[in-house]
């Protein structure tokens, strides 16, 4: 299967730019242009064939300096429409010729694509006609009019789409000729395009360091935090654990690793008894040396009644960034007969990512029974162990 990326780069990034700076995409981070390590990431891919980059009629002097490390390794650029979708049909009809099998197309403002990610897409085409990357809702998600609140949306079934999106190249081109046909359909994104027109799209892991960087605040952060790890070299690897246990009691929920699951009981706890959380949280706080969850939290201390889980592991999280430390990898298994947590495994692993700034691939989530044995195998609580490493200067 031969792979092209087609990296759309056309636009003026109103959002991030002012006055004469020249558009985001080729702005540095880092010390290097935006677009330079968007294209960087696909160039150093073995799976993928072909790089075709569409860029702004006013900006080739910009993406020949930004592209020049790649002068083999690219096609020349086209110049893109008014929308991005009319951007992506003009790559896509310069590339008819070539007639790819598949193609990803990728937002240039996304320059963190992990090498897992683009794997993930391209292993998906295999029995999809488009694959969409994608990470979970995390956040609550509301409606409002006149500036209040009316409802708020349930976010299970809500997903938070990324690129590269991939898709067999035919039937995106097909879709995107169709579109054309109706001008007053505007798409937000190449799944919403392959979505209209009917085409089956496989939903695929994305990455939390795949965002897309959209304002002047997103692009100092980005620059602030790639100075930071550049600084900090390789340092020390601590690793530390936690364990943590909540008895059953009456209730209709239990809240395990940030996610809520139906049951005949709930756990028991001054807060709301999220055993994984609470592992973690101490897994975290032992890298840095500095106690454990009781500590910073006092169950004597009222404020913490009732209080989500979630506030004390980016308490931890908080801490360990204060010693310019790393966050590399977490690891929970969780002890308990029921309820049954490979349903919500993959949930977990996105709110725990989502909290700690991590990529999925980052976050483990594992479960055993107890064997019958003890209180856990006698249905009377849950235990948790966890376990973090952190790099540290």
């Amino acid at each position: 299967m031969s792979v092209t990326t087609l990296i759309v780069a056309a636009g003026r990034g109103a959002r991030a730019t002012s006055g004469d700076a020249p558009p985001k995409q080729y702005r540095p981070i880092g010390g290097v242009p935006m677009i330079t390590r968007t294209i960087a990431a696909f160039a150093a891919h073995p799976r993928i064939d072909d790089i075709l980059v569409v860029i702004h009629p006013d900006d080739e002097t910009l993406y020949q300096a930004a592209s020049k490390p790649f002068s083999g390794r690219l096609r020349k650029p086209i110049a893109g429409g008014a929308r991005r979708q009319d951007s992506v049909r003009a790559g896509l009809e310069a590339l008819a010729s070539a007639a790819p099998s598949s193609v990803l197309i990728h937002d240039a403002a996304r320059p963190f694509v992990p090498a897992e990610l683009i794997d993930r897409v391209i292993d998906s085409l295999g029995t999809h006609q488009g694959a969409l990357p994608a990470l979970p809702v995390t956040d609550s998600i509301k409606r409002a009019q006149q500036g209040c609140v009316t409802s708020t949306v349930e976010r299970d079934s809500l997903w938070q789409a990324q690129t590269p999106q991939g898709f067999k190249f035919d039937a995106i081109l097909a879709a995107h000729r169709a579109a054309a046909r109706e001008p007053g359909r505007d798409f937000t994104d190449d799944s919403s395009v392959a979505e209209w027109f009917g085409l089956e799209i496989g939903l695929v892991e994305g990455a939390a360091s795949n965002r897309k960087l959209t304002t002047a605040e997103d692009l100092r952060i980005a620059d602030e935090l790639l100075q930071k790890k550049e600084a900090r070299g390789t340092g020390t690897i601590r690793v530390a654990s936690g364990y943590d246990v909540h008895a059953f009691g009456p209730g209709d929920t239990v809240t395990l690793c940030g996610v809520s699951i139906p049951h005949p009981k709930k756990l028991v706890g001054h807060s709301d008894a999220d055993v994984g959380l609470h592992a973690l949280t101490d897994a975290l706080l032992g890298t840095i040396a500095e106690g454990d969850i009781g500590v910073h939290f006092p169950p004597s201390d009222a404020r913490w009644r009732g209080a989500p889980s979630e506030l004390f592991l980016k308490h931890a999280a908080a801490k360990v960034e204060q010693r310019d430390g790393t966050i590399v990898h977490v690891d929970v298994t969780l002890l308990c007969e029921a309820p049954r947590i490979g349903p919500y495994r993959d949930q977990m692993r996105g709110r725990i990512a989502a909290m700690l700034g991590l990529e999925v691939s980052q976050v483990s989530i594992k479960a055993t029974t107890n064997e019958g044995l003890g209180f856990i195998g006698r249905g009377e609580g849950i235990a948790a162990m966890a376990t973090a490493t952190v790099s540290l200067p």
